[in-house]
């Protein structure tokens, strides 16, 4: 159940909207609503409702409407919403959560958007704010002078927001946007002079410098024919600026004081200093002497971001989402040294960035999640973590899907999430911009995935996992590579030992190097052949390799269950183009697994160009190695299953073309 107060008063279920009846009785709604969780004098309602003298059965009058709302809201289900409409005395108190006004989410968003601090989180903040917004606020009422004062407090605040938003938009010097913005605002309101002195910025920049000044003017002359005024410091801050850019041959300076400046109207409805913005749950809607317009909205807009923080709060627990550490890992010494090195570096200011990369199977999330579990101590506000389905069964995860969680981990009640996935991820980095906090994203398939997860706070830190390099991370965000490469002979042989004993590995250690061998060093491939080894603990591990080497039989024994290279290997293939996999099938049937572009060109039938950037495309997937200029490898499993794949392919193809016999 919603409500609605900026636009037509409404209430709506599903998607259905509940039959409120006559303007009255949406009034009386509606100043419910102005206070919610709040007695609200019977005398308050009918000086509100009556603009002249009230009639002598406006007690009865005002008593009936309440009974009947209570009647509908009953209907539409409130009881599940944990609404109810109570009387107290000779008053009355609406009791609902707070976000399910559209006036107490707007401000809550308003107030979460910092347009100069962060203005390409504050822009989907605002404009998710703004949408809203279904018309003029309190449409419906009765039109007597509280209510008109109630209508016009929540109009400034929108006002309020589009100036903040024609801001953020100047500040990401999206200038077009910012005029935008800002010009059916200024059409609307011609006499708002901060309004105009953004417009007027912001058509500069846009390279219309007549247009600019013709809004001074024109704003001038209404001052002076409407007010009797000249124009205030606001508008001749901005035309002077322009002026003197003009002179100068350049845009005018925008400082971030002067643009708050400008924002404000010469009514007085600059955006409120931090901490002192109005907040929409505390809503006053005025006396019959109109004395309580000026308190409309009393605390959110700037202090629901503090708000969300304190509810991320609750319960005493930062959030810890860390899957548990990986069984017996050991070795990565480098790696994790590296990952360290990455994610303490902030010279820079900026939150740090990691990508650890590498081929399936090689271990990547138990590099992440392990370094994690030793590194979170320096992470007191919380560990966040999400596996991304890049390469699994399935469509990837959607930013959307994931934020929620994030927020919901973090303390934001469910229906404070917004909807859209850029309003998510703004409001995502707002909560946590001041936090000491950790964020494992694992098995990401592009940089486009990963953008909107990304927390941003300096004292924040994030380690991303997947088979692509990510190039596109590094080039835009300043993200460090950290590679993983299968392990070696001594390495491999260690893992065994982890997981079998070290003694039965100690008892053939030339089979035991063998072993590493025929799993290509990967460490998912060595705990399938330590799982087979397990399960049949009277074999040496010589038979194992035996077994190995028919490689007929080596993707199936290094399964276990749903656990195996084939099927990790098959992930990644699923993501390749038609033309790359054709290009890797072709690769595998090179004799050694070494290769240069012109043998891969003639193995696949390209030509050179769109063969070298499919060969750039699968080293990027780490299915291919380039170990040199123009020198290629491809790993014996990887050659296993490409070959597979290629033998299943032609077996299909035949039965699809077959003469039909049979059947």
């Amino acid at each position: 159940m919603e409500f609605s107060l900026l636009g037509p008063i409404a209430v709506t279920t599903g998607s259905a909207e509940l039959s409120l009846g006559p303007a009255k009785r949406r009034s009386v709604l509606a100043l419910l609503l102005l206070q919610p969780n709040t007695t609200v004098p019977l005398e308050q309602l009918i000086d509100s409702l009556w603009e002249d003298e009230p009639p002598e059965h406006a007690r009865t009058v005002v008593q009936g409407h309440v009974s009947r709302l209570r009647a509908t809201l009953a209907e539409g289900g409130a009881e599940a919403y944990g609404i109810e409409l109570a009387t107290h005395g000779s008053a009355y108190l609406l009791r609902l959560p707070e976000e399910l006004i559209d006036a107490h989410r707007f401000g809550e968003l308003v107030a979460l958007a910092r347009p100069e601090a962060a203005p390409a989180d504050a822009v989907p903040l605002l404009r998710e704010a703004l949408g809203l917004w279904r018309g003029p606020a309190l449409t419906g009422t009765v039109t007597s002078p509280p209510f008109a004062a109630a209508a016009h407090a929540l109009e400034e605040r929108r006002l309020t927001a589009v100036e903040a938003l024609g801001r953020a938009h100047g500040a990401l010097g999206e200038h077009e946007q910012a005029a935008a913005v800002l010009y059916s605002a200024a059409v609307n309101h011609p006499l708002r002079e901060g309004l105009i002195a953004g417009l007027m910025r912001a058509l500069f920049r846009t390279g219309r410098q007549s247009d600019a000044l013709e809004w001074f003017h024109r704003t001038r002359r209404l001052l002076n024919e409407e007010l009797g005024v000249d124009p205030g410091e606001r508008l001749r801050g901005a035309y002077e600026e322009i002026l003197r850019a003009e002179a100068a041959g350049g845009a005018p300076a925008n400082p971030t004081g002067a643009a708050g400046a400008a924002s404000g109207g010469a009514s007085g409805a600059g955006r409120p200093a931090a901490g002192a913005g109005p907040r929409p749950s505390e809503q006053q809607v005025p006396g019959p002497d109109g004395s309580g317009a000026e308190r409309a909205a009393d605390g959110a807009q700037a202090g629901a971001a503090d708000g969300a923080r304190a509810d991320s709060g609750r319960a005493g627990a930062a959030p810890r989402l860390l899957p548990r550490p990986p069984a017996r890992f050991l070795g990565r010494e480098d790696q994790l040294g590296a990952l360290t090195a990455v994610v303490t570096d902030r010279a820079t200011g900026e939150s740090p960035l990691a990508v650890v990369a590498g081929p399936a199977g090689v271990g990547k999330t138990a590099c992440a999640v392990q370094w994690a579990h030793l590194h979170a101590g320096a992470f007191p506000d919380g560990q966040l973590f999400a596996d991304l389905r890049g390469f699994g069964e399935g469509d990837e995860a959607a930013p959307a899907e994931i934020l929620r969680d994030f927020l919901l981990a973090l303390g934001t009640p469910p229906d404070r999430v917004p909807g859209s996935a850029e309003a998510a991820s703004a409001l995502f980095r707002s909560l946590v911009a001041e936090r000491r906090l950790l964020v494992v994203l694992d098995n990401a398939r592009s940089s486009a995935q990963v953008r909107p997860l990304l927390p941003g706070g300096p004292h924040c830190a994030t380690v991303v996992t997947s088979r692509s390099r990510l190039d596109g991370l590094v080039a835009t965000d300043c993200a460090r590579p950290v590679g993983l490469q299968a392990l070696g002979h001594e390495e491999g042989a260690a893992l065994l030992g982890a997981m079998l004993g070290p003694e039965r590995v100690a008892e053939d250690p030339a089979a035991a190097r063998e072993l590493v061998d025929l799993c290509d060093g990967l460490p998912l491939a060595l705990r399938a052949a330590a799982a087979q080894l397990t399960a049949r603990p009277r074999w040496r591990l010589a038979r194992l390799a035996a077994a190995l080497r028919d490689e007929r039989r080596r993707l199936a024994l290094l399964s276990a269950e749903d656990t195996g290279i084939a099927a990790a290997l098959r992930m990644s293939v699923a993501r390749l183009s038609a033309d790359d996999a054709q290009l890797l099938s072709a690769l595998a049937t090179s004799a050694d697994g070494h290769l240069n572009a012109s043998l891969a060109a003639a193995l696949a039938g390209y030509d050179p160009e769109r063969t070298q950037d499919g060969l750039d495309r699968l080293a990027e997937m780490h299915l291919v190695d380039e170990e040199a200029t123009d020198v290629y490898t491809i790993s014996t499993l990887t050659q296993l299953f490409a070959r597979d794949e290629r033998g299943e392919s032609g077996e299909a193809g035949k039965r699809g073309t077959g003469d039909g016999k049979g059947e």
